[in-house]
């Protein structure tokens, strides 16, 4: 990758509510926090431990510590988890989502924590292919509900594969069965990290986006907690040592 990852420094967080999206927020309570556990360094499953962990989910627990809070992680596919989200059934989400306009008008976000972008991930010995604007005609993996997924539709003579686990996508631009993935940057340099023998990445990142945690559309006041907890938990320097520990040494 030509161009440095991009690390938001804004924050917030402090989630300080529900228990079901429309009860009354009083401190101690539990909140039911879901996520997609496939999209590491932010969030996935250790192969030991069968527990859910990353950037995310520290980042999650960083902030229940600040606002007294009990957080229950509820792992879910990402478009089964934005429609949930939709309808209140999980207090919150944290998965690396992008705030974006649509989004905004399904549920609320808290500030955003971290800033990234699409970029395009090919196998090693590939040549063709040199960015977003030379896949016309290419079939390119992403994963479904995404902004990875939106984005590629944008692109003329893409053939769009998605995937319910970005980690099939990238098993199968390894196997040869599609041409590249389109995903945020962070996720696509793990990947290529821990194989670059077989893949690599082409281009620069060619969006701009940034993560926030999704609240249910009817909790204002659990927003502002959580932002305020983000700005205790920046403030302490915790988003930066897990970005240390995440993204640059990778967990």
């Amino acid at each position: 990758m030509k161009r440095p990852i991009l690390y938001v420094l804004i924050v917030v967080v402090s989630l300080g509510v529900l228990t079901a999206c429309g009860g009354s927020s009083t401190g101690g309570e539990t909140v039911h926090v879901a996520t997609d556990a496939t999209w590491p360094p932010f969030e996935s499953v250790n192969e030991s431990t069968k527990e859910i962990e990353g950037f995310d989910i520290d980042l999650m627990n960083a902030i229940a510590d600040k606002t007294g809070l009990k957080v229950e992680f509820i792992n879910v596919p990402f478009d089964p988890l934005l429609a949930g989200m939709a309808e209140c059934q999980y207090d919150a989400a944290i998965s690396a989502m992008t705030i974006t306009e649509d989004r905004k008008k399904d549920f609320l976000f808290s500030d955003p924590y971290f800033a990234a972008g699409q970029i395009v991930a090919v196998r090693a010995d590939e040549t063709a292919i040199t960015g977003k604007d030379t896949l016309s005609g290419k079939t390119v993996g992403v994963q479904l509900g995404t902004t990875g997924e939106i984005e590629s539709q944008k692109i003329e003579g893409v053939t769009v594969s998605s995937y319910d686990d970005i980690g099939l996508a990238f098993q199968d631009l390894m196997n040869g069965q599609i041409d590249a993935v389109i995903a945020d940057n962070p996720l696509v340099l793990g990947y290529v990290g821990q194989n670059p023998d077989r893949i690599k990445v082409v281009g620069e990142a060619f969006t701009d986006e940034y993560y926030g945690i999704a609240v249910c559309n009817t909790r204002p006041e659990l927003v502002e907690k959580i932002n305020q907890g983000l700005v205790e938990v920046e403030a302490e320097g915790v988003i930066d040592e897990l970005i240390e520990k995440w993204i640059k040494t990778g967990g």
